[in-house]
């Protein structure tokens, strides 16, 4: 059987991410309310120092959060709300990321990162302070653009 649509496939893919938040929870993984927590991103945790995820935060794929150091005792890793954090970042232990900010994809992030702000790079500093996002850390004004660019309309 053909599938006609992938949309098809939307409630196997709900019962996957929800079965993924029920395994991170049991790791230690401290969840808000409404994450957005790719299949392929992975969470190190140690015990005694969970990794806080904050509401309506988006974890983009392939991106690693650990909570485990090399040569000391493990430092707990807090994801602030209404963020979204790149694929291909990294989140070494001890690190708190305020609310509302962006983590771009690729960036490693070892030092705290202020809220509403813009953090990039190896090593990720901030670019940007003072932004303001809406869910899953998207821009605020990012719909109106999106709407107008396809709708022809000049920007």
């Amino acid at each position: 059987m053909a599938l006609k649509s992938l949309d098809q496939l939307r409630p196997v893919r709900s019962f996957l991410l929800d079965l993924r938040n029920i395994l991170l929870r049991a790791q230690g993984v401290i969840l808000g309310e409404g994450p957005s927590i790719s299949l392929s991103s992975r969470f190190e945790v140690s015990k005694g120092a969970p990794i806080t995820i904050g509401d309506y935060t988006l974890v983009a794929f392939k991106t690693l959060i650990t909570t485990r150091t090399g040569d000391g005792p493990p430092r707990p890793v807090v994801v602030g709300a209404r963020c979204f954090v790149g694929g291909g970042s990294v989140i070494l232990p001890g690190v708190t990321i305020g609310d509302e900010c962006i983590v771009a994809a690729g960036a490693v992030v070892f030092e705290d990162v202020p809220p509403r702000s813009i953090v990039a790079g190896n090593p990720g500093r901030v670019l940007r302070t003072g932004i303001e996002v809406g869910h899953y850390g998207r821009l605020k004004g990012a719909d109106e653009m999106s709407r107008r660019t396809y709708d022809g309309e000049d920007i």
